[in-house]
């Protein structure tokens, strides 16, 4: 059997599964600490159910699924319908890989570090000049991005970070991620630097990366699992135009979130041929 997600609410695991199995695709459901996890029986039925399982996550409380449950009226002695995620701390675990937690650790670390007054910055940001560029600290391409320089700069990119890192993490694998951290690191890194000089920092870059590998490859592939809200996807081109035009009245590395963007829309593109693991 192949998992097809697991989901805190198990009264919604067995919406989905009723309709599922009005499509005939049958599956089974699980119960652990960390929730509901629903089983595909049939692996040959694999794109169809991504397929429905990104339709029902982006509308769980259309009618056509509990209509499919009250057609069903099976109930799985199994389950516990009045236990969902343990807590809030579990389920944030849950929903990142360990790619996902490493980042969002080392970003903290990191920021920790700068605010007890250790030379961090000078250690971790992009190569001072461009004569610099080949020399043996190849690093400095990535690592500005794990530098931020404050506390709401830092948390809205892990939010994001976390969200779309772990859900690229889980559904492609950490192999995946890993390439689009270095991708959407560097190249915007390289794009900042010749606008605005090596004094730059933050996750945003990476952030915009994996908002247009996610979008591409849930519009390209959808049975990749991957999903991306219209509304998400809206607000942050909105916020990218925003900057642009330096209305969010504090300094943003534009050209950086532009090139993370354009690498990760390309990179979803390059992809979409690519079957998810």
């Amino acid at each position: 059997m192949i998992q097809l997600l697991v989901l805190g609410d198990a009264r919604m695991a067995q919406t989905l599964v009723d309709y599922l199995a009005t499509l005939g695709i049958s599956c089974e459901l699980t119960q652990s600490e960390l929730g509901v996890s629903v089983w595909l029986a049939n692996e040959q039925r694999l794109a169809q159910a991504q397929l429905e399982v990104k339709r029902f996550l982006a509308e769980p409380n259309h009618p056509r699924y509990m209509e499919a449950s009250w057609q069903s009226g099976r109930a799985d002695a199994r389950i516990d319908y009045s236990k969902g995620m343990t807590d809030p701390v579990t389920d944030f675990l849950h929903q990142a890989g360990p790619l996902t937690l490493v980042v969002i650790i080392a970003c903290l670390a990191i920021y920790a570090l700068d605010a007890i007054g250790l030379p961090i910055f000078d250690e971790l940001a992009f190569h001072p000049t461009l004569a610099q560029f080949t020399d043996w600290q190849a690093w400095r391409y990535v690592t500005p991005a794990f530098i931020h320089f404050s506390v709401l700069h830092l948390v809205f990119n892990l939010l994001w970070w976390w969200y779309l890192g772990g859900q690229i993490e889980q559904r492609l694998g950490s192999g995946k991620l890993f390439i689009l951290l270095i991708v959407g690191a560097a190249l915007p890194n390289i794009a900042e630097f010749f606008v605005s000089g090596p004094r730059f920092g933050g996750l945003s870059g990476v952030v915009y990366a994996l908002l247009g590998y996610s979008w591409m490859r849930a519009r390209l592939q959808p049975a990749c699992g991957l999903t991306m809200p219209p509304a998400l996807m809206g607000f942050m081109l909105i916020w990218l135009v925003l900057g642009f035009f330096d209305m969010l009245g504090t300094p943003t590395a534009n050209m950086a979130h532009l090139v993370g963007l354009l690498a990760g829309l390309l990179q979803g593109w390059l992809d979409r041929h690519h079957r998810p693991a």
